[in-house]
């Protein structure tokens, strides 16, 4: 009897607990739906985004390149005549005139061949005068007369050359410049055909550099260019000489800067900096920080339009530490400056300008040189 009774007690105990726990199992069941649709109200909510706009400005695109300085023109004298050296009135490293002494050689025996040689003419000289003098009057030959002649005229021919080797004997500047070197003292002797000195003209002077394929497109001949050099200064040009043909070697082009120096104060093989202007385009002064790369490798930018996200292309036209130009962009463009990575293609957004373009630390700052 008392055991029917502890049976049916456990039996209601186990009743009870199952509804117990079958209660408490519904009542998370309901409750979970009410998670998810807290977290989908969260996931739809639409992301705000700071944004800009700004209209596209002209832009003058160059080519950026590094050159050097070079002379406007070299020329290594040699010397005509041997002999030791007897004057050098100008010091190496000076400024020189076109047709200025450099150096000078000893006459030596050249100054006995030129008065030998002037005797034998007057003497010619005379002996034709003769001879025509006879020929009119018909006692003389016409034969003898061109004899007389032609003696005359080798006379006059060996004077000649022997003035020359007296004019040889001296070495002047071919142009205005500077005596870059001279190897040789005074009293040194010189062999003929020996180089003794260098001269270089610095004005104008050359900025010389070499463009890869992509950066002569749209550069003349003629055209300006402006020369940067390491103190700060800016020199403006003229492009002198465009290779037509590239090096075979390094499959680049010559490009020579034409500049005036007429104070010398450029010496030559100095580095400098080119800039050569090529065309006028639309194109847009941003922060490169707000530049993004695509899954594909595409280079843009991410802009807002009727609320949407849209990615645009771009090229970098120029950039430098401050900012960078780009081309690829509609006149006026909505940029999105402040969380571009964040969102994607399509996706609706809320644009919120930003309050005070000017300070804004994705503004564009001031244009570089043009």
């Amino acid at each position: 009897m008392n055991r029917s009774y502890l049976l049916a007690a456990g039996i209601a105990l186990a009743a009870a607990t199952w509804i117990a726990v079958g209660t408490i199992l519904q009542g998370t069941e309901e409750r979970e739906p009410e998670k998810e649709a807290a977290a989908i109200s969260q996931s739809t909510e639409v992301q705000r985004v700071q944004v800009r706009t700004q209209m596209a400005r002209p832009y003058v695109e160059e080519v950026r390149t590094t050159g050097h300085s070079e002379a406007n023109r070299t020329v290594n004298l040699r010397v005509e005549q041997s002999g030791p050296v007897e004057d050098l009135p100008v010091s190496k490293g000076n400024l020189v005139e076109e047709g200025e002494t450099i150096l000078r050689i000893a006459e030596q025996d050249l100054g006995a061949s030129l008065t030998e040689a002037r005797a034998r003419a007057a003497q010619r000289r005379m002996e034709y005068q003769a001879s025509e003098s006879l020929k009119n009057q018909g006692f003389r030959a016409e034969t003898q007369f061109a004899e007389a002649r032609a003696a005359y005229d080798q006379a006059l021919a060996a004077e000649r050359r022997a003035e020359i080797q007296i004019e040889q004997l001296t070495l002047e500047a071919p142009f205005d410049g500077v005596l870059e070197t001279r190897d040789v003292e005074q009293g040194d002797y010189v062999d003929l055909g020996q180089e003794v000195a260098q001269v270089i003209d610095l004005d104008p002077v050359i900025i010389v550099a070499m463009l890869n394929e992509q950066q002569r497109p749209g550069l003349l001949t003629g055209g300006p260019g402006t020369a940067r050099l390491p103190d700060g200064r800016e020199l403006d040009g003229r492009i002198r000489y465009l290779a037509s043909s590239a090096n075979q070697d390094t499959r680049s082009f010559r490009v020579e800067l034409e500049v005036e120096n007429p104070e010398h104060s450029i010496p030559a093989g100095i580095t400098a900096e080119l800039f050569l202007p090529r065309r006028t385009v639309n194109a847009h002064r941003i922060s490169p920080a707000i530049l993004t790369l695509t899954d594909e490798g595409l280079l843009g930018v991410r802009a807002v339009e009727d609320g949407k996200v849209v990615f645009h292309e771009v090229e970098i036209a120029q950039q430098d530490s401050d900012g960078a130009w780009i081309t690829g962009l509609p006149e006026e463009v909505t940029l999105i400056t402040v969380g571009q990575e964040f969102v994607r293609d399509g996706q609706e957004v809320i644009p919120v300008p930003e309050e005070d373009p000017a300070t804004s630390s994705t503004n564009a700052p001031d244009e570089p040189r043009t």
